[in-house]
């Protein structure tokens, strides 16, 4: 199949590097890697299986390969690509560009082993700076509020530059918590208040993502054992770790997506929460943080082994607080390995 790809992380998986001006082509058994002279050096060390292209226009270039190649068509994933320069290309070619959405989500929705090791490595360097984490918000978190909290969970998340983030770190207090992807207010943390913290960090440009949801006492650790004041609290932590545990436990390879996300979402609604559900299960989680599989009550997705997803259902009440628990998981001989 002839391809086309613009989007940074489907180039990296096709030939071990990416940049910020790329495109890349795949003609049969031939590949080409289009960029600019700033990259020549790093293009020229790292690219692997594909010629490198140096020209400024990159899409100049590209159609002289197509036309070079007699191309008569080729596929492309219309989300990676802005309007302007897919024109670039459409509008002075007769060229067939058929329309593939997900292309390259969908070559990479099965992990080799390699990147189940390096997945596996993300995960436990996202535990280990949760871990830190803690203690940071234990010593000199309570009185600051969710801005400089976050500030915090960034820098140790990345270990002060060492890795990258999968995505902005989510830190939020109480009633901010049932925003399901909440943004920092100027809200303080005083000791006991409920506290979420969604985030990851990124290994070999593989994501990881965690989240955890804990009553900020004095010695509190972001693990999955929370003991609540507040009855409601509890009761629905209580729901939600079910939920997450009955997922881990009984999910299969063979099983439907929307199988999956019927093992935490039955728990929740039986539990009276259903409609403070308002996410699906879980999302594939690769070189981008959010890609194949989708676990959500619509998807027909088969689940297969080398698939990695996360499992994170959640209850969010609007006023009063919104709890998540959320592990990535791997679908190994037929059964879920937590990551």
């Amino acid at each position: 199949m002839n391809y086309m790809l613009k989007d940074e992380n489907a180039i990296y998986y096709e030939c071990g590097y990416s940049c910020d001006n790329a495109l890349y082509l795949r003609l049969g058994s031939e590949a080409h890697f289009i960029t600019d002279s700033r990259y020549t050096i790093d293009a020229r060390e790292h690219v692997k299986g594909a010629k490198v292209v140096i020209n400024g226009d990159l899409y100049a270039e590209a159609l002289k390969i197509l036309k070079q190649g007699k191309v008569k068509k080729v596929h492309f994933d219309p989300k990676e690509w802005t309007v302007a320069g897919f024109e670039k290309l459409s509008s002075k070619s007769r060229i067939t560009f058929k329309h593939t959405l997900d292309l390259s989500h969908k070559k990479r929705i099965i992990k080799s082993d390699k990147e189940l090791e390096i997945l596996a490595k993300a995960a436990k360097l996202g535990k280990k700076a949760f871990k830190m984490l803690a203690k940071e918000f234990r010593k000199h978190g309570f009185g600051e509020d969710e801005f400089t909290l976050t500030h915090k969970a960034k820098a140790i998340l990345g270990d002060f530059g060492k890795y990258d983030l999968s995505f902005d770190p989510i830190v939020a207090i109480n009633a901010n918590a049932a925003k399901p992807h909440a943004t920092p207010t100027s809200t303080t943390l005083v000791k006991n208040d409920l506290l979420l913290v969604d985030a990851g960090l990124k290994y070999k440009r593989y994501c990881s993502d965690r989240t955890r949801t804990v009553q900020a006492g004095k010695y509190f650790t972001f693990d999955t054992h929370q003991i609540f004041k507040a009855k409601k609290i509890q009761k629905a932590y209580d729901t939600v770790l079910k939920a997450h545990d009955n997922a881990i436990e009984k999910a299969r390879s063979g099983m439907k997506a929307k199988k999956v996300d019927a093992l935490t979402r039955d728990i929740i609604e039986k539990a009276g929460f259903g409609k403070y559900y308002v996410h699906s299960t879980g999302h594939g989680v690769g070189l981008d943080i959010h890609e194949m599989p989708y676990i959500s009550s619509k998807s027909d997705t088969i689940i297969e082994d080398g698939m990695v997803y996360t499992i994170e259902p959640g209850i969010y009440i609007p006023g009063e607080f919104g709890i998540r628990i959320e592990d990535m998981v791997a679908m190994v001989d037929g059964k879920v390995v937590v990551l």
